[in-house]
């Protein structure tokens, strides 16, 4: 373990050195990044402005939300980058060198490249998700403090793990499957407002297959005290324990996902590219 994590950070440090040799490049590409997030907040401040509410949530209450997806997806994404384009390594027959190599597959994928342009998704993240914060009303004890950085820490698991599944159906389908957006940044756009507003099947799907209502949703409703929301297709509310428990679904997740990544290993033909 702490042999992978050296090499692990010696990966971190040749990808970082890269990315800061066009410095010039990363400022504009970062600033690209922060300028797309702040307009997609703007759009909500927009949306509240008109109609002062959603379903009976707050401008604060839905900052929370946004402010922790985007902090969750926006880790997940710098460091999953590696998964998400792999089916490139697929297609080019890279993979077989990795194969080689005394050391994880998934490790080596993970290690790539460490995003670091992404810090303009994070940073507005963490400033919305501070002011959210401060805003709202929260009585706050020793497990509401704890359950900020874990739901956080789950919905990164949560987007990492999807990027893996992502990765590994390209062993079978050897281009990348463009549908994966829809739960990936798709994931990211609908979980930036209450669940409540979407149709029953779909907070069924995006609970118990996917679970990204534990990213930001459940662990809302115990940070703000509010009652449990039903979970379809079960009637009545959930169980209190449940929106506390609820960012372990993202690391349990990552965890199914790094299963089938080695199913999908041991199955795998080389291109021959």
């Amino acid at each position: 373990m702490r042999d992978d994590l050296r090499l692990y950070l010696r990966y971190i440090g040749v990808s970082l050195r890269a990315q800061m040799e066009y410095r010039t490049s990363f400022v504009l590409v970062m600033g690209g990044a922060l300028l797309n997030t702040v307009m997609e907040f703007l759009a909500i401040l927009a949306l509240f402005q008109r109609f002062g509410s959603l379903r009976g949530w707050r401008l604060p209450e839905v900052a929370l939300l946004w402010g922790m997806i985007q902090v969750s997806s926006s880790v997940a994404d710098a460091f999953g980058r590696g998964f998400d384009q792999f089916a490139n390594q697929v297609r080019t027959g890279d993979f077989d060198r990795l194969l080689l190599r005394p050391r994880s597959t998934a490790l080596q994928v993970v290690g790539h490249e460490l995003t670091l342009f992404r810090v303009g998704r994070l940073l507005p993240g963490l400033v919305v998700l501070g002011w959210a914060l401060a805003r709202l009303e929260i009585a706050w004890t020793p497990e509401r403090v704890l359950l900020v950085p874990a739901a956080v820490a789950g919905g990164a698991a949560l987007f990492l793990g999807l990027l893996v599944v992502q990765a590994t159906l390209s062993f079978w389908t050897i281009e990348g499957l463009e549908i994966m957006n829809a739960v990936t940044y798709g994931g990211v756009e609908t979980a930036q407002y209450p669940l409540t507003i979407y149709r029953d099947w779909f907070r069924g799907f995006f609970t118990w297959m996917i679970p990204l209502a534990c990213a930001n949703f459940l662990p809302a409703h115990a940070l703000l005290g509010r009652p449990a929301p039903s979970l379809p297709p079960f009637s009545g509310a959930a169980p209190d324990l449940m929106l506390w428990l609820s960012p372990v679904a993202g690391f349990l997740f990552l965890g199914l996902a790094l299963q089938a990544w080695k199913l999908g290993v041991r199955h795998y033909c080389s291109t021959g590219s």
